[in-house]
């Protein structure tokens, strides 16, 4: 146990990739953020309960943020991105999503049809500024970093269609591993210059793919093991030569495949989805707790939009006692917060997990 009080959150982060306990629970928010229309009843709230914005607010305890290249390649046409898939923007009432509505990839039938699609290069970015940025933010803000690029399977089928990839799964498989093994070699490339220019001051490379739903996962163990499992394998291999860690994330329950990615080489399970299925903290924690950090885990699918203040601090506080017992966790929430989210949870949450440690 840590005695030492006011950590860096840079300090927080590395003692719970460490399994070490800290001051206070780390925070972040990977692959999570406030929705547009929550973030502005979050702010309202905040200015007349503290005289904060919220901006303000969640800078003065976030341990983690971000850190990455320059985009330097060519402009797509609006709502184009470098892959060839087109998205556009979907109202849900109070705001939007962007929604795919171009699979540059489905109507292709062979190798050689692939082989001609506009693939990305890592040309396309200037890593030249990696280090000099990641060395100010270290000195500005103290925080922990992290980088990313590696959501796999979720490109491929982003270029080839959701519905095509399952069934290319069986009926196309030369296609499915040709796919994914130019989405792999540019993420391996993007990680290896991305690392390589920061010099080690990055902590975590962040990775995706979801690959569970609310009931457990979207295809088999043997054709994860098969199809998706060997190119997060090359991509960790790259992560881990130059001394960072990796962050992986999946929506759903992925009970039966935790162990599977383990052995593909993730060091933190990120999203810990506990609504779905048999996901549960102290099944996680106390059989892989020793091997695998965790991140996450404050429900947006039930307790933050649907429950009470007092469940949500409940929560909060469940989640530290189990998941943050002798380090290994990061508190957040489990996604993006929704629009009507009540913004007394919000702060209930935040503020629970800023002063509730118990393991001083």
């Amino acid at each position: 146990m840590v005695s030492v009080k006011a950590l860096s959150g840079r300090e927080r982060i590395k003692l719970a990739l460490a399994h070490k306990e800290s001051d206070r629970i780390p925070i972040a928010m990977v692959c999570s953020g406030i929705n547009t229309p929550a973030m502005k009843e979050f702010d309202a709230f905040l200015r007349e309960k503290r005289n904060i914005d919220a901006e303000s607010y969640l800078k003065s305890f976030i341990d983690l943020e971000g850190v990455g290249p320059d985009y330097v390649g060519p402009k797509f046409p609006e709502g184009t991105d470098s892959w060839g898939v087109t998205r556009k923007e979907v109202s849900y009432g109070k705001g939007s999503y962007h929604e795919i509505c171009h699979y540059p990839l489905a109507k292709m039938e062979t190798v050689a049809d692939l082989e001609k699609h506009l693939w990305p290069t890592t040309d396309y970015f200037d890593y030249s500024t990696i280090k000099d940025k990641a060395k100010a933010q270290i000195k500005e803000n103290g925080l922990g970093l992290i980088a990313g690029g590696g959501n796999i399977f979720e490109t491929t089928w982003y270029m080839r269609g959701f519905e095509q990839i399952f069934m290319d799964l069986v009926i196309n498989p030369e296609l499915v591993h040709y796919v994914m093994g130019r989405v792999t070699d540019f993420f391996v490339e993007h990680a290896e210059k991305t690392l390589s220019a920061a010099d080690g001051l990055i902590d975590l490379y962040f990775t995706a793919d979801d690959i569970a739903g609310q009931s457990g996962l979207l295809v088999s163990l043997e054709m994860w093991e098969e199809f998706i499992k060997p190119y997060h394998v090359r991509l960790n291999k790259t992560i881990h030569e130059f001394g960072a860690k990796v962050i992986y994330h999946s929506d759903g329950d992925v009970t039966r495949a935790v162990p599977g990615l383990m052995d593909m080489g993730i060091d933190v399970l990120q999203a810990l989805q506990f609504d779905a299925g048999d996901m549960a903290p102290a099944s996680l924690k106390n059989k892989y707790g020793d091997r695998l950090c965790f991140e996450g885990g404050v429900s947006v699918q039930s307790t933050l939009p649907f429950g009470t203040v007092d469940k949500v601090v409940a929560e909060v506080k469940s989640h530290i006692n189990i998941l943050g017992k002798n380090g290994g966790y990061i508190l957040g929430p489990s996604h993006a917060v929704q629009a009507g989210t009540p913004p007394e949870n919000i702060y209930a949450m935040f503020e629970t997990a800023q002063n509730y440690y118990p393991f001083k």
